[in-house]
């Protein structure tokens, strides 16, 4: 016995409505046309990876910079306009952001 059939035992008269996909809108993010930067620096001596040039909503390039932090659990921010992760993760934030269906560029070394 699944959970649907549970379900109309406790509620018989209940008729479920009909589902729309809306999870898959609320997670969509804004493409864009043009690259999205990643680069790397290192500041007071440590290396960060630094994504920049999206021109979709803010809301949605931090959502991105959350997903990203949390599939390399590593820390990082989110200020004027660019992601700011610690660590040199340039080639797995490339990945991901290629398989999310993003152009990046990679800039300097």
């Amino acid at each position: 016995m699944d959970l649907q059939d549970q379900l109309k035992n406790l509620f018989p008269d209940h008729t479920p409505e009909p589902t729309d996909d809306n999870t898959a809108k609320a997670d969509a993010i804004w493409m864009q046309d043009d690259p999205i930067i990643c680069k790397y620096e290192k500041r007071k001596g440590k290396p960060i990876t630094i994504l920049e040039g999206y021109t979709g909503a803010q809301e949605d390039f931090k959502q991105l910079a959350k997903n990203i932090k949390k599939k390399l659990s590593v820390g990082g921010s989110f200020k004027d306009d660019k992601i700011i992760i610690q660590g040199d993760y340039r080639v797995e934030i490339m990945d991901i952001l290629k398989a999310k269906g993003f152009k990046v560029k990679r800039v300097g070394g």
